[in-house]
């Protein structure tokens, strides 16, 4: 493994993603006054290392494991018709089965206790930017990340049109954890906006907002929520530790070991 490689990829993703984001934040805060290292800035920094130093090939490898199995699903003469149609279909298509997938999914991980074990590491967040978009579990990325694909990996999406997608995507995740409020309200209702994201965090469970991009699917099955203002504390209302090593481990012991354990 090229380690060189992977750090300078880093170190510029990190150099990236402050440029684009940091201005914003001071331009545009939703929440004014919130310093660049804000508490628990640390912690998330380093699940910003772990998830594109360490973890980033673990997630990578199990999604083409599971590619390779789940492409079999779905003949491959209608693979062959999808791969057929033109590009923006495609596009549209594999935007709209994924956001619905992702949804659906992403309720389910504020529902089903095993699941929320591992995403309430992202929702443990108590500050929200742009670096907080990283605080996540790598068995909840590879949950999330092949929920999203699942429609490519089945329906044989070709590379080409997903390649421009997933970097949107990502670059999204990024941008509605960011601490932004644009001055377009009349675009979340089109593509979602940070202030959707933002009281997806708040302290209730069942908050709301699950899309990924679009609320089109919030819209339809009645969880879009959007008041004026900020939600006045992010976070859960569970005990959990602020440390990296604890939010790492906790989720895959037996609950009883954690459930009276204090930060």
């Amino acid at each position: 493994m090229n380690y060189l490689g992977i750090l300078i990829s880093t170190a510029v993703s990190f150099i990236f993603l402050v440029s684009v984001f940091y201005p914003m934040e001071k331009m545009f805060p939703a929440k004014k006054g919130q310093n660049f290292f804000r508490p628990n800035w640390l912690l998330d920094f380093c699940f910003f290392i772990g998830q594109y130093f360490v973890f980033g090939a673990l997630v990578l490898w199990a999604l083409g494991y599971f590619e390779e199995y789940l492409g079999i699903i779905i003949s491959q003469e209608f693979r062959t018709k999808v791969t057929a149609q033109p590009w923006w279909l495609q596009t549209i298509e594999v935007i709209l089965l994924s956001d619905l997938c992702i949804y659906w999914f992403h309720r389910l991980q504020h529902k089903i206790p095993l699941l929320w074990r591992f995403h309430k590491v992202h929702h443990s967040a108590k500050h929200l930017d742009w670096l907080a978009a990283h605080r996540e579990h790598p068995l909840d990325s590879i949950f999330t990340i092949g929920v999203i694909n699942l429609p490519a990996f089945i329906f044989g999406f070709p590379l080409e049109t997903l390649a421009g997608f997933i970097a949107f995507r990502g670059i999204w995740a990024v941008y509605i954890h960011a601490n932004v409020r644009l001055p377009f309200p009349f675009l979340r209702k089109v593509i979602g906006a940070p202030e959707l994201h933002h009281w997806h965090h708040d302290l209730d469970r069942d908050a709301g907002n699950y899309a990924n991009i679009s609320p089109l699917m919030d819209v339809i099955f009645g969880t879009y929520t959007c008041p004026d203002a900020e939600p006045e504390s992010f976070g859960i209302k569970e005990e959990f530790p602020q440390h990296y090593g604890k939010q790492m481990l906790f989720p895959l012991l037996p609950e009883k070991w954690t459930k009276k354990t204090e930060d």
